[in-house]
Formats: C-alpha cells, sequence, structure tokens
C-alpha cells in the first residue's frame, strides 16, 4: 500500500491544477532555484509520483523534501 508524504499547501495546490498532458516541469527550492527538470507523457501522473513514498530512493526524498514550486510547460509529446 502506498503512502503519501506531506506535501506543502503550495505543492498540494499545484498538484491538482497539473495537466495530464505530455510536458516538461521544474522543480525549484526556497532559493528559487532549478533542482531538477524531468519530462513526461502524462505530467500529473509523474510528478504525483514523486510524492509516494514507498520505493523511493533516500535521494528522491531528500529532493522531495526541498521542493518549494513546481513549474510545467506543455508540449506536444
Amino acid at each position: 500500500m502506498s503512502q503519501k508524504l506531506s506535501i506543502k499547501p503550495q505543492l498540494r495546490s499545484a498538484l491538482n491544477r497539473m495537466p495530464t498532458t505530455p510536458g516538461v516541469y521544474r522543480m525549484y527550492d526556497v532559493n528559487d532555484k532549478v533542482i531538477y527538470v524531468g519530462k513526461a507523457l502524462h505530467l500529473k501522473n509523474r510528478v504525483q509520483s514523486y510524492f509516494n513514498q514507498s520505493d523511493k530512493s533516500s535521494k528522491t526524498q531528500a529532493l522531495v523534501r526541498q521542493i518549494e514550486k513546481i513549474e510545467v510547460t506543455i508540449t506536444r509529446s
């Protein structure tokens, strides 16, 4: 059974509005520095997967704790 990590309110709002289309996502830290860039065919599923606790490496968990903002760019594929 997959548990969810504690999600900051601004991130929960961003996840709720996340499109299901293909695109690129950028994760920012508290200093507005890009800490991760990724791409996905289904943005909502991919970005939400970071916040599922099960089977996440300590590196991924550390990344998630630093995320303050997520921005996306919709693409065709």
